[in-house]
């Protein structure tokens, strides 16, 4: 019958492939990048910020931003944000703005009080 057909769109039964991930922990916060193939084989990026907040209670929770780059874009995208390094470099160098070295995290404490391995997946 046409109605007892029943599309389950779960985790189960996806419509990508993941190709490959790269992960980049940046104090409080993951990067993963994730490249990814539709079942036509087009290959596209999936680039997620994972930021760990602890609460009160003692809970630990993730909040999760997600940017999804389709090939027709990768060129803009990229050439979009090597100028925007680019300009951040330049504009550390007259001396109005901090370098990067002195943002995030101080010392070495906050580094070493989260070292285990975090994967997408567990959060």
């Amino acid at each position: 019958m046409y109605g007892d057909r029943k599309q389950d769109w779960g985790r189960n039964d996806r419509r990508e492939e993941d190709v490959h991930t790269f992960s980049v922990k940046a104090g409080k916060r993951t990067y993963f990048f994730d490249i990814r193939a539709t079942r036509a084989k087009d290959l596209y990026l999936t680039i997620t910020e994972s930021k760990r907040q602890n609460h009160a209670s003692g809970e630990v929770t993730y909040s999760k931003h997600k940017l999804f780059l389709y090939k027709e874009d990768f060129e803009k995208f990229s050439d979009g944000l090597r100028d925007s390094l680019e300009k951040i470099a330049e504009l550390q160098g007259t001396g109005e703005y901090q370098s990067g070295e002195h943002n995030g995290p101080r010392g070495g404490d906050a580094e070493k009080a989260d070292d285990g391995d975090v994967r997408f997946e567990d959060l």
